[in-house]
């Protein structure tokens, strides 16, 4: 609906929107995990910039360093230079991230994007192999560059290609066929078949939970089973974390769950902190192979999301206290989702930490849930290759109080569409 407020963006803005029209109206401000539009009304964010914003609008603990920095005149525009603000990240995510895991990483900085980071580790598994194919798995996605199309599964968005996306097949992802065959048993099957037709891949890329794909979660003896097979086979494995990343399962990497070390992992959104465009890719130090300037970007130094991203790593992940607070706050979602689920039919629940998902078996409904939801103030959106599930996003930082009051206008939406 077209009104005074939203005229100019109807007007000059692409049809390519897309949040704007499942959200219709003029935001202004935004504090914590809420925003605020021109009409003064408030909407709890169970969105979080899709998983940019983990710690929420505008931390003070993160916006002062971002404004002194601005003030003191540091640089803000760097390339691969090296700067003060890049030497305190890269101290600090050795120290407080890579050293208490024993992780011996290399940091690459690429473009400013999860699909930035995807599209250099593919560039650099097939350099590092000299093989052409990546394996992905369904209902994937990992960006919309064509690199990063031609692993993601959704057929709409692989169609907006215009081209053949080539050099990449699908594999099942866990629970695809719901159990009925062997996990990997097609996999291992043309790996080890020298007559299957089928090269040997560069590398898999998987997601240890596929949020656009519908909060689809990856079992950790699947992920260990996925490690071991690639290891033995000298498959480089790669771990998209680009929105599961930084805490949104629990722990700051996802993968920590399954007890494994990707070859190459790649992390974006949440990174920077403050919701500032940054992108990393970390890789094993014997895969560090290439050229000065062979892999770059003229927006990979984003010096003020280095500050950011280093105040957000030493402020919440010095100790374990945010995931442990992540966890339970999960765990609430599952109680009071979990028990609603039970008493509607067609309706469940999955996820980890704080990523879940409201499956509905009629793919209508989450839609619509959404849209009530945001009538009452609420943000939320939808995921799946059907739409059909009512993803949650909330920032990590959520009260107590504000989650459950925004579980409470979910469950109010649900019964609201299905009726009860």
């Amino acid at each position: 609906m077209i009104t005074a407020e939203t005229t100019i963006f109807e007007e000059l803005e692409s049809n390519v929107r897309g949040y704007c029209r499942a959200w219709p109206t003029v935001f202004t401000t935004a504090k914590g995990t809420w925003l605020r539009d021109e009409q003064g009304k408030d909407y709890l964010d169970f969105f979080a910039g899709a998983g940019a914003l983990n710690y929420g609008h505008n931390h003070p603990i993160l916006k002062q360093p971002l404004l002194d920095y601005i003030a003191g005149d540091g640089i803000t525009h760097g390339l691969d230079m090296s700067t003060v603000a890049k030497r305190k990240l890269l101290e600090t995510l050795r120290d407080t991230i890579f050293a208490p895991r024993g992780l011996d990483y290399k940091v690459q900085f690429p473009g400013p994007t999860g699909a930035n980071a995807v599209e250099a580790a593919l560039k650099l598994a097939r350099k590092i192999t000299g093989r052409k194919t990546i394996l992905s798995f369904t209902n994937a996605f990992h960006g919309m560059t064509l690199g990063a199309l031609s692993v993601t599964g959704n057929a709409a968005k692989r169609a907006g290609a215009g081209v053949p996306l080539v050099h990449a097949t699908p594999m099942p992802y866990d629970g695809y066929f719901d159990g009925t065959t062997a996990d990997f048993q097609w996999m291992e099957r043309v790996l080890d078949d020298t007559s299957s037709g089928f090269d040997r891949p560069a590398a898999v890329i998987v997601e240890t939970v596929q949020g656009e794909g519908g909060v689809n979660v990856a079992r950790p003896e699947w992920l260990r089973h996925l490690a071991g097979l690639c290891a033995a086979r000298e498959i480089l494995l790669i771990v998209d974390d680009v929105q599961m990343g930084c805490g949104r399962t629990g722990p700051f990497f996802s993968f920590e769950v399954a007890g494994i070390t990707p070859d190459i992992v790649t992390l974006s959104k949440s990174i920077g902190g403050y919701g500032l465009p940054m992108a990393l890719v970390l890789f094993k130090p014997e895969l560090d192979q290439w050229a000065p300037g062979e892999h770059n970007g003229t927006f990979r130094g984003n010096n003020p999301a280095f500050v950011t991203a280093q105040v957000a790593l030493e402020h919440f992940w010095s100790d374990g206290t945010l995931q442990a607070s992540t966890e339970a706050k999960g765990q609430r979602i599952e109680q009071v989702l979990g028990r609603l689920a039970a008493e509607i039919p067609g309706v469940s629940l999955r996820g980890r930490g704080l990523v879940q998902g409201v499956v509905f078996d009629d793919p209508s409904q989450a839609s619509k849930v959404c849209q009530v939801a945001f009538e009452r103030g609420l943000l939320v959106e939808t995921s799946g290759s059907m739409d059909e599930v009512v993803k949650l996003l909330p920032p990590l930082t959520i009260s107590d109080e504000e989650l459950d009051l925004g579980l409470d206008l979910l469950s109010t939406a649900i019964d609201t569409v299905g009726g009860r």
